[in-house]
């Protein structure tokens, strides 16, 4: 290879990029997401960084062999309601359809309803009408559909989302409409019986009005960065987590386009070292992304974001609003961490920019992480460290005045130390929503962490977990942009059937199942695959008659009676895992077809960084490249264990300088310039081949603390987290297993926890 290639994610705080050199050694960049003073985009500057450009020379395929990208620039569009001006299109009758949805209610007992903001500016209520079974009740109104088309562009918009009743099976009056929509000039026509041809009308709609809202602005962003690198072969990550050419990248599935990348990453290196069952562990500055793993990728086919329904194959992954820039502030009576963040700009206190307290900011005033081993992207002239002078002082005003509302002496250092373990508390939450609380037992799981923040958290999250062991990669700081360079290509199809569980059903998902293979590798050969191996894969969703929690099931070669018996012990055995009961004798039905066609591919690559495949049987020496000098002491604050909370010395290393078969015992920090591993009290790393790095627990882990008998505000909110999170699950539990539309889809109902005196 001659040519450069480029991994990138670009997040809602940094955007870090990686570069495979022609000589195949990798490269890193880390990037302020947002800096409008010094660059447009920051994907676009970190490979003109990294080639060693001049700012606005162009990027020529001469130099670069290709892009592979996951971005938000789709979920900001949508969590921000800054996409397209669109149209909703829909049958007659039903143009609050989407509007009233579920009915469901956030917060249920509030007594000012207030209803996410629709995405669609204007609704056409179309004269047409298809029945169930197909026949036509009203044809389509071609000439009336037209004058209220025409009237809409006039007014300035170009987006339309066209959902009519049992669009997803009897599809002419969609496309006639489609037809009529481009004839008038829409630029951007979304279908529902293309972007999501299930059952359903609500989850169908959302789903179309979702792409026609946010593909015009992935379009945008595609032709800008193609203007800026012409001729440039550049793929974008999918939510399902499958790479896809520029032009194919589409709303609906660009919403988990970065996250996606990292589970990728995760699974592929963790792969390569021998660990099979995955937590996966993304701490970035906004948020914190968890997923599992154990043996295939999970995908959820039924997302909210940004309190919108997609409907959309996405990988599994549970965020919540628990990152580096989680706001810590004190509101009275408990300290308080998130769910606001101070973002990308004006980011942390530490960042120069007069942002607020964040846990970022906590992790430096208790010595966790090291401003010198910090990006240098700070400051007027982007080019200093955290500021932590400004952490100090800010957090001795916070303890100061918890101190004034509570009659207690606080010091700042505790103060810091309980907004960390209120993160690192609903950190593990969010991992029990994803794994325990559909029947994982995580102990004998690996805990695989990355994000720029992760590894600052993990042992912490770790135990409260009960896992024992954790797994780093050199690259865990930018895994999500490794992930880019790893990935698939992959099309996906999925269609309705809604038949029983039997013969006759079983053979009519396979023909369906052929057909939809059929057109997804139909589209890896448009994109230039022909002569790859494509792999096929078949699922069936299956569901108890009269309930809606379906489950994947692997489709047999062979439509037999006994091919039917297997598939309902398989799907009473998930079944069961996930609530702990089933209901033998209960019709089974297959709801949905999911088909992909897989192109493998790359391997991944070895790590060449310096000191990274230094030979197994060097003597380890961490050497710190500025002063304190080799193994440097410093003092980092711990939480209790053993001994009492509070400062104790810690070792500093350089990460990438750890030999294999090298042993470090906590308290210690390995610090490197994209990512901070600390290795709490009771822990021990080890390197491994490749620059890796392991944890794993090596004293016994403290279950009991004396906690007193004054309301301390830290603990006060750790238990309010506690008891809200137990109240979740007994109202997730409730949801997936009711037959009651109140209950399954409102979701009226609540969930409390008593005392023994009631």
């Amino acid at each position: 290879m001659s040519r450069w290639e480029f991994w990138i994610d670009r997040g809602g705080t940094f955007t870090d990029v990686i570069g495979r050199a022609p000589d195949q050694s990798l490269h890193t960049l880390k990037l302020l997401s947002e800096n409008a003073a010094h660059y447009d985009d920051a994907a676009v500057e970190g490979i003109r960084r990294l080639l060693k450009l001049a700012p606005g020379q162009a990027i020529t395929p001469q130099q670069v062999a290709c892009v592979k990208m996951g971005t938000t620039v789709a979920t900001n569009a949508l969590l921000e309601r800054k996409g397209e001006r669109t149209l909703l299109v829909i049958t007659r009758g039903f143009r609050d359809a989407l509007r009233i949805a579920t009915q469901a209610r956030p917060r249920l007992f509030d007594r000012h309803i207030v209803l996410p903001e629709m995405l669609y500016e204007r609704v056409i209520e179309a004269d047409e009408r298809v029945g169930a079974h197909g026949e036509t009740v009203l044809a389509l109104d071609a000439q009336a559909l037209e004058a209220q088309l025409q009237s809409a562009f006039a007014d300035g918009i170009r987006s339309c989302a066209i959902v009519f009743l049992h669009g997803y099976r009897y599809v002419h009056h969609e496309l006639a409409a489609a037809s009529i929509a481009r004839d008038v000039g829409f630029t951007q026509v979304s279908v529902s019986h293309r972007v999501s041809p299930l059952m359903k009308l609500v989850p169908r709609g959302d789903t179309t009005v979702v792409d026609a809202y946010l593909s015009p602005i992935l379009r945008r962003y595609c032709d800008k960065l193609a203007d800026l690198m012409p001729g440039v072969p550049i793929f974008f990550m999918q939510s399902s987590g499958g790479l896809t050419q520029s032009q194919r990248f589409h709303g609906k599935d660009a919403i988990l386009s970065g996250p996606a990348g990292g589970i990728v990453g995760m699974v592929r290196t963790a792969q390569a070292r021998g660990h099979k069952r995955l937590i996966g562990f993304d701490m970035g500055g906004t948020s914190t992304d968890v997923s599992h793993f154990a043996g295939e990728f999970e995908r959820a086919f039924d997302t909210e974001v940004g309190g919108v329904r997609v409907r959309a194959p996405m990988m599994s992954i549970h965020s919540i609003a628990a990152g580096g820039g989680s706001i810590v502030r004190f509101d009275g009576a408990r300290l308080r961490v998130g769910p606001e963040s101070a973002g990308a700009s004006p980011g942390p206190a530490s960042y120069r920019r007069g942002g607020p307290l964040t846990v970022t900011d906590a992790n430096v005033l208790l010595g966790r992480i090291q401003p010198r081993f910090f990006p240098r992207v700070f400051g007027p002239a982007a080019d200093e460290s955290l500021d932590e002078k400004i952490v100090a002082q800010r957090f001795g005003e916070l303890a100061q005045g918890i101190a004034s509302a509570t009659g207690r002496a606080v010091l700042p250092e505790e103060v810091a130390a309980g907004a960390l373990r209120i993160a690192v508390g609903a950190m593990a939450n969010a991992v029990k929503r994803i794994s325990v609380m559909r029947g994982h037992d995580v102990s004998a799981y690996t805990l695989q962490c990355f994000g720029g923040a992760g590894g600052q958290h993990a042992a912490l999250v770790a135990d409260l977990l009960g896992m024992s062991r954790i797994f780093i990669h050199p690259f865990a700081g930018v895994l999500s942009a490794y992930g880019m360079g790893l990935a698939d290509q992959i099309a996906m199809r999925e269609a309705a059937l809604e038949r029983g569980l039997d013969v006759e059903g079983l053979s009519a998902a396979a023909a369906l199942a052929t057909r939809l293979l059929d057109e997804a590798a139909a589209e890896l050969r448009a994109q230039g695959l022909a002569g790859a191996a494509l792999r096929r894969v078949a699922r069936l969703h299956i569901r108890y008659q009269g309930t809606d929690t379906a489950l994947p099931c692997a489709l047999p070669t062979t439509s037999r009676p006994e091919d039917v018996a297997l598939l309902r012990d398989e799907f009473e055995r998930s079944y069961r895992r996930r609530f702990e009961f089933v209901v033998p004798g209960q019709a089974l039905v297959i709801e949905a077809v999911s088909v992909e066609c897989i192109a493998p591919g790359a391997d991944a690559p070895g790590v060449s960084m310096p000191g990274v495949d230094a030979p197994a049987t060097e003597e380890f020496h961490a050497v710190a490249r500025c002063e304190p000098a080799a193994g440097a002491t410093i003092s980092m604050y711990c939480l209790a264990d053993e001994l009492p909370a509070g400062w104790r010395p810690a070792r500093l290393y350089r990460a990438h300088e750890l030999r294999p078969g090298a042993r470090i015992e906590g308290p210690a920090i390995l610090a490197d310039d994209n990512a901070t591993t600390v290795i709490e009290p009771g822990w021990e790393a080890r390197g491994v081949e490749g620059g890796c790095i392991e944890l794993q627990r090596v004293a016994r882990r403290r279950t009991e603390q004396a906690l007193g008998s004054h309301a301390d505000p830290i603990v006060l909110e750790l238990f309010n987290n506690i008891f809200m999170n137990i109240a979740e699950q007994m109202g997730l539990r409730l949801q997936n297993t009711a037959y009651s539309v109140n209950i399954k889809e409102r979701l009226d109902f609540s969930c409390a926890l008593f005392d023994a005196a009631g």
